[in-house]
């Protein structure tokens, strides 16, 4: 078998050379014209560029290329039919170039097919994703159908058909094409059955979006990958390629723990491409019949569920959804932003941030992001903490309420369910771990529904606990896939579908995972509660320091890829990177975030370091000190 590594066939046209209407036809070999819209000044400024490009053709005719309308700054990416007798290696690199093109219908690698091939090729919304290019090999032998290639990569996750996103780490992607001549030229005649595209393609031609379905009475986000531009197969926009995928139905791996309010069979009303605002800033969408005599309140949080939804696809204003039967004009019902964060049930903005201070007191401050000149006072929290002078806090955990807290003594040997609204002796420790023995818990946390979670780190009993309520009978919580790693850190997330866990098998290294919280009944019954499926949720991190939860189903991970720095990124929990990054994260321990947004009076990120304490960064500005020898940050949750 002979090796020949695919090479990169596009050439890269800037604007400065469209706008001068100069491209060499030379360029129009098995390959790609790349165009990054941006701004040029003067048609001198080509002269530059193409100086600059030393992969331009210097031969071939001139000829004009139609500049696109407006400033883009994204790349866009063009497919070039194969040339006249190209060779078979030629029609392979060409296709696989042309699969990762910006062509709405791929017609252009549908080019490099055979027409019975080509007619029936229909990749849909599944993509296998690569950590980096393909490499193409040249099957040896004779074979009478005409040649044969193996393209190989290194898999780094699928999109399945559902658009859920699944890191697959570590495996390898191989698939056969085979060739034969059509009309004295070569074609392909199996291709993939789905898109293949490099990390770097899908992030061009893919972006995430939250659907969202209902936990109980909770919103939780589903994260999802929908093209940026109108999908080859539906031809819908993103906005409607979302929708459609939420009317779809949850991804697979969080489908037993939430449903949807819509009907089974629910669909855009046929032929429905595109949906659009009108002047005052309402949604409308028209379903089939399916939905057609769906109660009020059931209608009303398929309203919500759409909203929620497309408000977080777009940057529009989104006031008001409006659901419509098939005929397109009559209305089945529609919600308001008011009403829909009414029946979303999501945790109320908090009202303080928390820490343990130098004397190991727990405490509260207020930080206004808002203000640049502010005295930062910390108080200590009320209740039965306040009087117990004594009394040393190692970590804590804030109720959504703000009512409670769940306090693991300095030495990590008790759990402490105290008020933080009237009076009172300190209460005895919740009897979790093992009878009998020193217990080494981790940080505790909070879910939406009141559950209080802790791991003991207990050497001859580890295990993660849940407390119903937080004053029920502690629980053990088997989890599965383990695989004899030991749970470091966790934290529940607000939906109380998710829990993030820090895992470390041996040497030091810890790794982050996300598990599906399974509850027998889905309505949070307190019975034989599990955690399963655990997939890793920062793949790219080498190692992870520490974590937490952020809106829209997010996690802000701090940790560092192999040989790199220490950095803390926002990731989605499917394990997709999200592209903002903090400043100045290398002495980041532990973080904070606020589990709901407001976006009149934003919550800063709290953070801890060895050298400042208690740090916060407000949006968009740099880290301010808030106290020193402070540590254990918390918001509720």
């Amino acid at each position: 078998m002979e090796s020949e590594p695919m090479g990169r066939r596009g050439a890269f046209v800037r604007a400065g050379l469209v706008r001068a209407g100069l491209v060499r036809a030379g360029a129009e070999r098995a390959g790609l014209v790349r165009v990054r819209l941006v701004r040029v000044g003067a048609v001198g400024a080509a002269g530059v560029l193409l100086a600059g490009c030393a992969s331009m053709p210097d031969h071939g005719d001139i000829r004009p290329v139609e500049a696109s309308q407006g400033v883009d700054s994204q790349v866009r990416v063009f497919g070039v039919p194969p040339a006249d007798k190209a060779s078979a290696a030629e029609i392979v690199d060409g296709f696989l170039e042309a699969m990762t093109s910006d062509d709405p219908q791929l017609e252009t690698a549908r080019k490099y097919l055979t027409e019975e091939a080509a007619k029936n090729w229909k990749p849909g919304s599944a993509v296998t994703v690569l950590s980096a290019g393909l490499d193409r090999f040249s099957v040896g032998g004779k074979d009478p159908a005409g040649p044969r290639f193996k393209v190989t990569g290194a898999k780094l996750a699928t999109v399945d058909e559902r658009s859920a996103y699944q890191p697959e780490s570590g495996g390898q992607y191989e698939e056969f094409l085979q060739l034969t001549q059509e009309d004295k030229q070569w074609r392909i005649s199996t291709p993939p059955t789905h898109l293949v595209l490099s990390e770097s393609d899908f992030q061009r031609i893919y972006m995430p979006v939250n659907k969202y379905y209902f936990a109980g009475g909770t919103l939780v986000a589903d994260p999802v990958y929908v093209r940026q531009r109108s999908d080859p197969d539906s031809r819908m926009d993103p906005t409607t390629q979302t929708v459609q995928s939420l009317l779809a139905g949850p991804s697979k791996w969080l489908g037993p723990v939430v449903e949807s309010s819509f009907p089974t069979g629910t669909e855009l009303r046929e032929g429905t491409k595109s949906l659009s605002y009108d002047g005052e800033n309402t949604l409308r969408v028209p379903l089939n019949d399916k939905a057609a005599n769906v109660a009020q309140p059931q209608c009303q949080k398929m309203a919500t569920q759409l909203l929620y939804t497309v408000k977080d696809l777009t940057a529009s204003r989104l006031d008001r959804v409006e659901l419509l039967r098939s005929d397109g004009k009559s209305s089945l019902c529609a919600v308001s932003e008011i009403a829909a964060a009414a029946i979303a049930n999501r945790p109320r903005t908090p009202d303080f941030q928390y820490y343990v201070d130098k004397d190991s007191r727990m405490v509260r401050i207020k930080l206004d992001v808002a203000s640049e000149e502010q005295q930062y006072r910390p108080e200590q929290v009320p209740g039965p903490l306040a009087g117990a002078a004594q009394f040393k806090v190692g970590s804590t955990a804030v109720s959504y309420d703000e009512r409670r807290a769940a306090v693991v003594s300095e030495d990590r040997h008790g759990l402490y369910v105290v008020s933080l609204v009237g009076a009172g002796a300190m209460p005895q420790p919740v009897p979790v771990g093992k009878a009998g023995r020193p217990k080494q818990l981790t940080a505790p946390s909070w879910d939406a529904a009141g559950d209080l979670w802790i791991a003991d780190q207990d050497p001859q009993g580890p295990g993660l606990w849940r407390v119903p309520g937080g004053t029920g009978t502690p629980e053990k919580v088997e989890v599965a896939g383990l695989d004899g790693r030991q749970i470091t850190s966790l934290k529940a997330s607000s939906d109380g579908v998710r829990v993030a866990l820090l895992l470390e098998r041996g040497g030091g290294r810890k790794e982050l995972f996300v598990g599906r919280i399974e509850r027998p009944d889905g309505k949070g019954d307190s019975s034989a509660v599990t955690v399963r499926e655990l997939r890793p949720a920062a793949p790219q991190m080498a190692d992870v320091t520490a974590m937490s939860w952020a809106p829209r189903g997010r996690l802000l991970v701090v940790g560092r890829e192999s040989g790199g720095v220490m950095q803390a990124r926002y990731m989605l929990a499917d394990g997709s990177m999200v592209a903002a990054s903090l400043p100045g994260a290398t002495g980041l321990t532990s973080v904070a975030v606020a589990a709901t947004e407001d976006e009149a009076k934003p919550k800063p990120v709290l953070a801890h370091t060895l050298d400042d304490g208690i740090v916060w960064l407000p949006p968009g500005a740099q880290w301010r000190a808030a106290a020193a020898g402070g540590r254990a940050p918390a918001y509720p949750g």
